[in-house]
């Protein structure tokens, strides 16, 4: 009798069509339904996120009061510039000092800066220091005349502070630093603030936070929302800025790596073809099958197992002599039997649920007194 070892490309085709078919109509309906749904931006004080550390509010309540919010991630859009709008920098990611300066020459006219690093302060705000010290969230006054924080009044800030230098305007801070510092450098101002926390789900509606927000950020009718990737368009050739170690470009080649270890991994992998039925060579006799168990449990001295087999096969005999139940309890099986055999129940029930024997010749006895007692059962 011969059996299959594989399909031919009809056949396989003829039963994975469709399989393949739903699978596809699927994965076309979910990415359609991710391209409707995607966020332009992800992350922590994302337009986009209403998680906690998320700014949806925010972007919601500038959307609001007639202030269009662009999120982006794409570096072309914060270097595009623009009169008349402002260009809000998240405190995400990391660019080198060239396109610090490329958005600091990009002509925007009013910049947000949220937490920002060292070289975006020394391109974007000259003369503002990081001075290292972390002002503990707590609900603070203005102390200063800036329009924005007098309006807001009692903000919940902390985090960053700065120092500034004496032109600038300093607000919310210990008296030293500060964490809301606006300098105006030309026709354009710079906001620089430290407390990240503010402005995000979480605390956006606490004291004035949200007026803060409003008169800080929404002072133009466009807003263009960037959140900075880990990269960078160029990179300084004097050696002011070295190449990182591993180049952004690496992450788009592993992805295309890994997509073509998969498809090769379709196409190579064996797939379990259905069952086939074959006879075997030659023929187990069931004594052969039963004999071969038997030295095993010798060979293992397993002398409570082979009790417990020969029991179990007695048991299921006189089950099925007497009509008793499969879970019968052990005093019914012996009641019945005794009734049966005239043996006395106390010496049966020992034969049929006792001790497994301690040796061999005691497992012989056992399995002598079930044949004698299946004899007795069967010929009353």
């Amino acid at each position: 009798m011969s059996t299959p070892v594989g399909r031919s490309a009809v056949e396989s085709w003829h039963v994975l069509r469709t399989p393949l078919l739903i699978t596809g109509v699927i994965v076309l309906g979910v990415i359609a339904v991710m391209i409707a749904t995607a966020a332009r931006t992800s992350g922590p004080f994302s337009p986009d996120s209403a998680e906690p550390n998320g700014a949806r509010a925010l972007a919601a309540l500038l959307e609001d009061h007639g202030v269009q919010v662009t999120g982006t991630e794409d570096l072309d859009d914060a270097v595009a510039g623009g009169q008349d709008r402002t260009l809000l920098i998240a405190p995400t990611g990391s660019l080198s000092r060239y396109d610090w300066s490329r958005i600091a020459n990009a002509g925007w006219s009013h910049l947000v800066l949220i937490r920002p690093s060292d070289r975006a302060l020394e391109e974007l705000a000259p003369g503002i220091e990081d001075a290292s010290d972390t002002l503990s969230i707590d609900s603070r006054e203005p102390d200063c005349e800036l329009p924005a924080a007098v309006k807001a009044g009692t903000v919940t800030v902390g985090g960053s502070s700065y120092s500034a230098p004496p032109s600038a305007q300093t607000c919310y801070g210990d008296g030293i630093n500060h964490t809301v510092v606006r300098v105006e450098t030309g026709d354009r101002i710079v906001d620089v603030i430290g407390s990240a926390r503010t402005f995000t789900n979480a605390q956006l509606a606490e004291n004035g936070n949200a007026s803060l927000a409003l008169n800080l950020i929404g002072t133009h009718t466009e807003v263009v929302w960037y959140l900075p990737q880990y990269e960078s368009s160029a990179y300084e050739e004097d050696g002011g800025e070295e190449q990182p170690v591993v180049p952004p470009s690496v992450r788009y080649i592993a992805w295309a790596l890994a997509f073509a270890v998969f498809v090769v991994a379709l196409w190579r992998g064996r797939r379990l073809g259905p069952v086939v039925p074959e006879p075997l060579p030659v023929i187990v006799h069931a004594a052969e099958t039963t004999e071969g168990r038997a030295r095993l449990y010798r060979r293992s001295r397993a002398r409570d197992r082979a009790a417990a087999a020969l029991r179990e096969s007695t048991l299921g005999k006189l089950h099925k002599l007497h009509g008793i139940p499969r879970r019968a309890e052990p005093t019914a099986v012996v009641t019945t039997v005794a009734a049966r055999t005239g043996r006395d129940p106390a010496m049966l029930y020992e034969l049929l649920y006792g001790y497994p024997p301690l040796d061999d010749a005691g497992l012989m006895s056992l399995s002598y007194e079930l044949d004698l007692l299946i004899q007795e059962a069967e010929h009353p």
